[in-house]
């Protein structure tokens, strides 16, 4: 008898071993599109180091050229430098979004009224294809469809994106948006390698 007892203790803290063994298991990374743009300061400079602080958290898959363009809303202000970005990341939208608005601070941007001119702008266009919608974060883009600044950029990376409400391409929309004579390449073609060396 007590050796079948010495046998269930052991069989039982083996179980417990086991049952309590942490599992690694991968993290699913979501695609996203993000948007940047800067018209204040040294622009190219601007959105080089907001790319650098977000690399440290998101990983990068393609970015677009550098656009020049025209402010969209409140005109009199300086031109606007835009790229879009096509990431990978395990962040919910919403810590997405504090990563956004927290480098936004970082670099000086400050509370102000809507269109006013900006060191820096990161805004979600695309979380995989989710649609939500909360007091802080609508997705996709709510004002995406009628921003040329937007879908250029975009149409260079993602031209088959499907818009999960409209239904309709990346590159359709950009066909159809007014505006696209104010969105002017700048700069040409900018991988992710080299924005990994820290430079546009």
């Amino acid at each position: 008898m007590q050796r079948i007892i010495q046998l269930l203790s052991q069989m039982n803290r083996v179980q417990f071993t086991y049952c309590t063994h942490e599992i690694s298991m991968p993290v699913r990374l979501i695609i996203d599109y993000l948007c940047l743009g800067s018209n204040l300061g040294k622009r190219r400079e601007n959105l080089r180091q907001a790319l650098t602080l977000l690399s440290l958290e998101v990983n990068f898959d393609e970015i677009s050229s550098l656009y020049e363009t025209e402010p969209a809303g409140y005109k009199e202000q300086p031109l606007f430098l835009n790229l879009v970005c096509r990431i990978a990341t395990n962040l919910p939208p919403e810590e997405l979004l504090y990563l956004a608005k927290d480098i936004e601070t970082r670099m000086g941007r400050v509370p102000s009224f809507p269109n006013a001119p900006r060191p820096i702008d990161i805004d979600i266009l695309f979380y995989e294809d989710k649609i939500m919608e909360t007091p802080n974060l609508t997705i996709p883009h709510p004002r995406l469809k009628d921003r040329a600044f937007v879908l250029v950029p975009l149409a260079e990376i993602a031209p088959d994106l499907v818009h999960p409400k409209l239904g309709k391409s990346i590159a359709q929309l950009a066909q159809d948006v007014e505006g696209q004579k104010g969105v002017r390449k700048y700069k040409g073609g900018s991988d992710v390698s080299f924005i990994c060396r820290r430079a546009l």
